[in-house]
C-alpha cells in the first residue's frame, strides 16, 4: 500500500505532554525519537515546563527516548538531554536519514517499534516515513504546556502537503 511521505500515522491535535502513551504501547513502539524546538519545548527555552516533565517521567517508564534534533547547538541539546537524562543527535540534518539509520542502528531495533515524534510536517514526519518508522505530528507547546493555537509553520506544512496530495486535516 502507498504511503504518502507527508501524511502522519498519527495526527492526535495535541502538545507532546498531552500525548497518551497507550496507543503506541499497544502498536509495539518501544523506542521513541523526540524533536526537540517546539516539541518538547517552546520557543527557544531550556528549561522543561512541568508537564513536560512529568509526561517524560511517566513514558521514559515504558519506552527508550532519544532526542533527534536539527539545532546544531550541542550544548542546548545536551541541556535538554540531561534534564531528561536521555540520549541525543544534534545537527541531525532531518529530513535527511543518515543521523536516525545511524541512531537505528545502535538501538538495534526494527523500524516498526521505532516512533518518530515532532512538531514538523517536512522534517519529522518526512524522514519518519521514509524510514519506516510510526510518524507522530504533535501541536507546538506554548509555556504553560497548551497546544499553541495560532502556529503558522505547521499550518503552512500541512496546507502543503495536502495540496501535495497527503490528505488528513
Amino acid at each position: 500500500m502507498h504511503r504518502h511521505w507527508l501524511r502522519p500515522d498519527w495526527d492526535p491535535g495535541l502538545t507532546l505532554a498531552h500525548l497518551p502513551l497507550e496507543p503506541l504501547l499497544g502498536r509495539g513502539i518501544r523506542v521513541m525519537l523526540l524533536d526537540v524546538d517546539r516539541t518538547l519545548l517552546p520557543g527557544r527555552d531550556v528549561e522543561l515546563p512541568d508537564a513536560m516533565q512529568r509526561w517524560v517521567n511517566d513514558a521514559s517508564r515504558h519506552l527508550h527516548l532519544h532526542l533527534i534534533s536539527n539545532n546544531p547547538s550541542r550544548a542546548r541539546v545536551q541541556a535538554v538531554a540531561q534534564q531528561m537524562k536521555v540520549s541525543f543527535t544534534c545537527a541531525a540534518s532531518k529530513p535527511r536519514r543518515g543521523a536516525i539509520v545511524q541512531v537505528m542502528n545502535q538501538l538495534s531495533h526494527p523500524p516498526a517499534q521505532i516512533a518518530m515524534v515532532g512538531d514538523r510536517v517536512l522534517t519529522d514526519v518526512l524522514v519518519g516515513n521514509r524510514l519506516g518508522l510510526y510518524t507522530v505530528l504533535v501541536r507546538p507547546p506554548q509555556l504553560d504546556g497548551s497546544p499553541c493555537s495560532n502556529d503558522r509553520v505547521q499550518q503552512f506544512e500541512r496546507r502543503l502537503a495536502r495540496w501535495l496530495g497527503a490528505g488528513g486535516r
